[in-house]
């Protein structure tokens, strides 16, 4: 098995029509510590406010409950003991599906009523082994509790879905008993063919869109999917500042040279040392296409050229309030942050020479100095993004 691969996970939700808040909760963790990815997803009872109050409740503690290795039969049996019960109709009730992926060794699946994951290899459908464990008095509706389990390969993918999903278009002329499993993996896979190496997040969304097409575009529950993609991990080099001695210069241009990824230079002097150690032109451009920023630059062999502590300051805020609804715009800090999303290994390299013009008691008090700002931006791309960062310092 190759073990040098990245995890790529996402997913897309649209609430059940009318609603504000959505009746399913997608939660994702890294446990760095172990090198093991969590991924859950619950459906709660109805929808709305109640059923995301079940979904929130559900998905946190088996997220928390899977954490500590705690046994799949034993996880559903505190879950349904714990919700609290409809007084409508005297159960508690949500969903739940949970995977547990440790890089090098396992996948695991513990699934509770939820649409079956599916599993596809070389772009074509694999058959999981499903195994039934025995639940005690608190199954609601003889429920039943699944496990499976299995080996990763470069390529695999696993999607989940709610019954949004596998329920939709129920009662149409196409799918009168609504979109279910096997044709939902017959469209994947087409999906698949179509595109090797489609995102985690652009097949979530086709099949969420899909769905809602086949509910002919009112959603007629909460319609949610998840994603993960078992690939290459894709590379980025951010360097930004001049080197804290001018002997080093030119080890900064041997690890631009050398880095197989994308690379982004962040800073005038940094772009100046990098342009003169490898020997190549600067050309700036005229494309102001964010009013608060210097526009780029471009240089042979580099994929973005820009301004340094401004720029990086809005991609920390950038990041910091960025949701699935963020639209990324042209500008320097827009393009920086588009290239995060795309990229799974994300490498820093900031010098630590001191920027005069970074003294002056007058410049603004968020201009923070370029090494808390990369280590708040790192902190964002590995807690919130689940992205693989280091930083080194020259």
């Amino acid at each position: 098995m190759h073990n040098d691969f990245f995890i790529e996970i996402d997913a897309r939700q649209i609430n059940h029509q009318g609603q504000k808040i959505c009746g399913d909760v997608f939660m994702k963790r890294r446990i760095k510590e172990e090198n093991r990815f969590i991924v859950v997803l619950s459906d709660g009872m109805g929808h709305g406010v109640k059923a995301n109050i079940l979904a929130s409740l559900t998905a946190t503690m088996a997220m928390n409950f899977t954490i500590e290795h705690r046994d799949p039969g034993r996880i559903a049996e505190i879950i349904m003991k714990t919700l609290p019960v409809c007084k409508e109709r005297k159960i508690a009730y949500a969903t739940f599906t949970i995977i547990d992926v440790t890089t090098h060794d396992k996948v695991q699946i513990i699934e509770y009523d939820n649409p079956h994951v599916m599993a596809f290899r070389d772009g074509k459908p694999m058959q999981l082994d499903w195994h039934e464990i025995e639940l005690s008095k608190y199954a609601q509706h003889d429920k039943k509790l699944f496990t499976t389990g299995f080996y990763p390969h470069l390529g695999d993918r696993l999607i989940l879905v709610s019954d949004g999903v596998a329920q939709s278009g129920m009662g149409s002329e196409t799918f009168p008993f609504g979109w279910g499993v096997d044709k939902i993996t017959n469209y994947v896979a087409g999906l698949i063919e179509a595109d090797h190496n489609i995102s985690a997040a652009r097949l979530s969304e086709k099949i969420v869109n899909r769905s809602v097409l086949n509910d002919g575009y009112k959603s007629k529950d909460d319609t949610s999917c998840a994603s993960l993609y078992f690939r290459e991990p894709r590379k980025l080099l951010l360097v930004t500042g001049p080197p804290f001695e001018a002997s080093y210069d030119a080890r900064l241009a041997t690890i631009i040279r050398e880095h197989s990824g994308k690379k982004v230079v962040c800073g005038g002097t940094t772009t100046d040392i990098v342009s003169r150690e490898l020997g190549v032109e600067v050309t700036d451009s005229l494309d102001f296409y964010d009013k608060e920023l210097p526009p780029v630059a471009y240089m042979p062999g580099i994929d973005l050229v820009t301004e340094g502590i401004l720029t990086l300051n809005k991609v920390n805020r950038l990041l910091r309030d960025f949701d699935s609804d963020y639209l990324t715009g042209k500008g320097p800090a827009d393009q920086i942050v588009k290239m995060f999303h795309e990229s799974d290994r994300i490498d820093f390299v900031v010098g630590t020479k001191v920027n005069e013009a970074h003294q002056d008691p007058n410049v603004p008090v968020d201009l923070e100095i370029r090494r808390t700002i990369i280590n708040r931006i790192a902190r964002l791309l590995d807690e919130k993004f689940l992205k693989e960062v280091s930083i080194s310092y020259l």
